[in-house]
């Protein structure tokens, strides 16, 4: 008897082990900011794009190396062949077979390329806080999904308790209608009632689905890792006054930055662009050998030399070039001020959407407080007889309606908070 209890308790406890194995432990905001950060396409993509902006750096600081070709060439001519046509360079050809290196090295244009490099380095850093933007976004995404889905499932025990509610008054006024104590239209009124809780709740639960499916794509994942979600503390009230947020938001918003990093790179750009007007100066060189040679020429060769290149007609296409950056560096510099705008529009808008779900709080905790004692009130009333079904109904939905909005002020706010730290500028 005693061996079977012992294996009866070592089951029991194996089981429980594995079922406690099997429950995931409860999803944090935090941990799912993490996993969107590590895991979003989107901030991926945007982090290679940033890699690739370092490139083009590299790119434009090409120019202050030298540039060394390897090259084998051969050639066999018939004899007295001259090129008569197609050319102005020297026309004899002669059979060799010959290898060398040939190499160039910019000695100075004048600047240019210094505004090339700065224009593109300044681009790289405007690509950087783009990732930074994009990375915001994604934790605003992941914010709105996390409080989106504890708001269904808010809403969806509020639509439960309700079922269970109107399912007890609808047998009682029923138990009731059967002892001819209550009248048949009691009993409809009561059904009707809780049809309507019914259908709240698959509303609900259809709400929470859809919720979670919006968390997985916010976190950049096929699916939720759990199911329980950690609630999160009640920020504290939002600013008197939103002139500091707007300041914070000038300070650190990155789409802000990265405008004002690509105006300067357009303005570096314009300054590249004049230089095309400006000469270059250039060494160059080259040096080889020849296995195979005719007679009456070196079997090696060697020569250097400077080429000062002066730019006199294109047809004002330099003057085209410069024409356009300019144009685009203004271009940009006017999107900075339409951003800067647009911003202290979103703060200050987020700022009184913060506000006013803060205030929604205690309004919405008075208003069920109230709806409760208005249900407490007509039911008694009810059962003494003094008041008809339908005031009970009222005070019912009423009661039920406060209670929804109570589930959603608090996700609410938290919600409308992310949206102000996202305006600011203090997520990153």
């Amino acid at each position: 008897m005693r061996v079977r209890i012992l294996i009866a308790s070592v089951a029991l406890g194996a089981s429980a082990s594995w079922a406690g194995a099997q429950t995931p432990p409860p999803l944090t905001l935090a941990e799912a900011e993490q996993s969107a950060l590590h895991n979003h396409p989107q901030i991926q993509a945007a982090e290679f794009g940033a890699v690739a902006a370092t490139q083009v750096v590299r790119e434009s600081r090409a120019a202050y190396f030298p540039t060394v070709t390897g090259s084998i060439s051969g050639a066999d001519a018939q004899s007295g062949s001259r090129i008569a046509a197609g050319g102005l360079n020297n026309p004899i050809i002669y059979n060799r077979v010959a290898g060398g290196i040939s190499f160039g090295q910019l000695l100075t244009d004048f600047g240019r390329t210094h505004a090339l490099v700065e224009s593109s380095s300044l681009s790289a850093q405007a690509q950087q806080e783009n990732v930074s933007g994009q990375r915001a976004s994604v934790l605003l995404d992941v914010d709105r999904a996390y409080f989106g889905a504890l708001r269904a499932q808010a809403v969806q025990r509020v639509a439960q308790t309700t079922v269970e509610a109107r399912q007890l008054a609808f047998d009682q006024v029923n138990a009731l209608a059967q002892g001819n104590l209550r009248s048949g239209l009691d009993v409809s009124f009561a059904r009707v009632n809780l049809s309507t809780a019914r259908l709240l709740l698959v509303q609900a639960q259809n709400d929470t689905e859809r919720a979670f499916a919006a968390l997985a794509a916010a976190l950049g994942a096929p699916a939720v890792p759990s199911r329980e979600l950690a609630e999160e503390p009640v920020p504290t009230a939002p600013p008197a006054d939103s002139a500091a947020l707007v300041a914070d938001a000038f300070r650190q918003r990155p789409e802000l930055s990265a405008a004002r990093l690509s105006a300067d790179a357009a303005s570096s750009f314009a300054t590249a662009e004049s230089g095309l007007k400006r000469p270059s100066v250039v060494v160059a060189g080259a040096f080889g050998m020849l296995p195979y040679f005719q007679p009456g020429i070196s079997d090696r060769y060697a020569a250097v030399g400077v080429n000062v290149n002066l730019p006199l007609l294109n047809g004002n296409l330099f003057a085209a070039r410069e024409a356009e950056a300019m144009a685009r560096a203004r271009a940009q510099d006017q999107r900075v001020r339409d951003l800067e705008n647009q911003i202290r529009r979103d703060v200050q808008t987020a700022w009184l959407n913060a506000r006013t779900a803060f205030q929604r709080l205690d309004l919405t905790t008075e208003l069920v407080d109230q709806a409760r004692q208005a249900l407490d009130l007509a039911q008694a009333r009810y059962e003494l007889g003094l008041s008809s079904i339908v005031e009970l109904n009222q005070a019912q939905l009423a009661e039920t309606q406060a209670q929804l909005d109570a589930a959603s002020a608090r996700y609410d706010y938290q919600v409308q908070n992310a949206a102000l730290a996202f305006a600011t500028g203090a997520r990153r």
